[in-house]
């Protein structure tokens, strides 16, 4: 394994790329001098801001850019016969930031936030324990934290701008978003790319609670395309099958763990709190890390 890196947090400049966009975790960059709204070619970076409850928390996960672009590329691999991807090149980008970046075709991206939810969590449970109902699905009574959801269902969410909030909606509101046609489509690959995952992560022991997806359309050709990050410990909920249990929390491999520090006692930090959050201390930034790469090596078969 790896020794840990010092933190990639701020944008870099790169020659012959403009930065245009900064996200929570993500630098989105295009050709010099090319208008980002028509790029058909863009560079995304992967930092290694670690962000929960809208906030960007200090101090960064040392590596966790890294562990995202190849997970990410490792499940885009898996997935490709299911739907495009917006991959080019993982090795054909500046040498500065090999190994965190991604050439990747331009998307006009939809506005919806794709879950997949194959356990009764988060805030899915928060709904069902509201009103028996996630996403518009009615569930049978009587589900538990951590219960298993067969099959999959596809829980829609608004995509929030800066300084707001993502909000659960109805698979009808989604319809009524997007168009039906369209809604549908992403219904159908949501959940197809969420019953992959979950059979190869289940053959290495890990559990798929759920997950988000994002879709664009090529610039070049319209073609519907996964874009972003895809099945990461940033957009997941993993659980290690062997410490699963039915009506408790698993033990997570994913940002679950900072989330819980944020809200523990011990965080003195209040998620409703109008203040920063506090500094993350060096021992959730190395259980973090350490999640990150168990996650990494048992899905990929790969040593960090």
């Amino acid at each position: 394994m790896s020794t840990a890196t010092t933190p990639l947090i701020q944008a870099p400049e790169l020659p012959g790329w403009d930065h245009v966009v900064s996200g929570k975790v993500r630098e989105l960059y295009v050709p010099a001098g090319v208008d980002p709204s028509t790029a058909d070619e863009v560079l995304v970076l992967a930092t290694d801001r670690v962000s929960a409850y809208d906030h960007s928390l200090n101090p960064g996960i040392p590596d966790k850019g890294r562990l995202l672009t190849g997970i990410s590329l490792f499940w885009f691999e898996q997935l490709a016969d299911i739907v495009p991807h917006h991959v080019l090149s993982a090795t054909d980008v500046p040498t500065e930031v090999a190994g965190r970046a991604l050439r990747c075709r331009g998307l006009d991206m939809v506005e919806l936030e794709c879950i997949a939810r194959g356990h009764l969590t988060g805030s899915g449970l928060a709904d069902y324990r509201a009103g028996g109902s996630v996403g518009g699905h009615v569930l049978p009574a009587g589900l538990v934290e951590a219960s298993r959801l067969q099959p999959a269902i596809f829980t829609p969410s608004t995509k929030a701008g800066p300084g707001e909030h993502d909000e659960n909606i109805t698979v009808a509101q989604a319809r009524e978003l997007v168009g039906e046609e369209l809604a549908d489509q992403l219904e159908s690959l949501t959940l197809a790319v969420f019953e992959r995952a979950r059979r190869i992560a289940d053959e290495r022991g890990i559990i798929l609670a759920d997950t988000k997806l994002e879709f664009g359309r090529s610039r070049v050709d319209g073609t519907l395309t996964l874009g972003d990050e895809v099945l990461t410990p940033d957009s997941s909920r993993f659980w290690s099958a062997d410490t699963y249990e039915a009506g408790r929390t698993p033990p997570s491999l994913d940002k679950q763990f900072v989330r819980d520090w944020l809200t523990s006692a011990a965080s003195g930090w209040s998620k409703g709190s109008t203040t920063a959050p506090p500094t993350l201390p060096a021992e959730v930034v190395e259980q973090t890390r350490a999640r990150y790469v168990t996650a990494y090596e048992r899905l990929t078969g790969q040593s960090f």
